[in-house]
């Protein structure tokens, strides 16, 4: 079993920052992609960025410039730096790790219990 824990989230003013944490623990090996979704009311959750083991990033068009998505392979921990926030990213960031099983033959998605991140305008 894998265990995902979120911290950072808040309260914050149009174009502050936040840093979002997510560490993974239990039976890892490795992991393979990471990534941020975030769900705000009434809408599907979207996918924020993603990181891959080796370095590479992908981000939705709406944050790109603005948001970092990092990864401490060591600690089994990604990253989000959130700069220049806006209203409309008002949602809940949930953290996902895809976890090679060995079992079942392919990478396993994990979730975080998820954080609040709330911008005032």
């Amino acid at each position: 079993q894998v265990q995902l824990v979120e911290s950072g989230g808040g309260l914050v003013q149009a174009g502050g920052s936040l840093r979002l944490s997510c560490a993974a623990s239990g039976s890892i090996f490795s992991i393979n992609d990471m990534g941020w979704y975030r769900q705000a009311p009434g809408k599907q959750r979207e996918l924020v960025a993603v990181i891959s083991s080796g370095g590479g990033t992908n981000y939705v068009d709406s944050v790109k410039g603005r948001f970092t998505i990092s990864r401490d392979n060591a600690k089994n921990t990604v990253y989000l730096q959130m700069n220049s926030l806006k209203a409309e990213d008002t949602a809940v960031y949930y953290c996902n790790a895809a976890v090679p099983d060995q079992i079942l033959g392919y990478d396993y998605d994990y979730w975080g219990q998820g954080t609040q991140v709330t911008v005032s305008s």
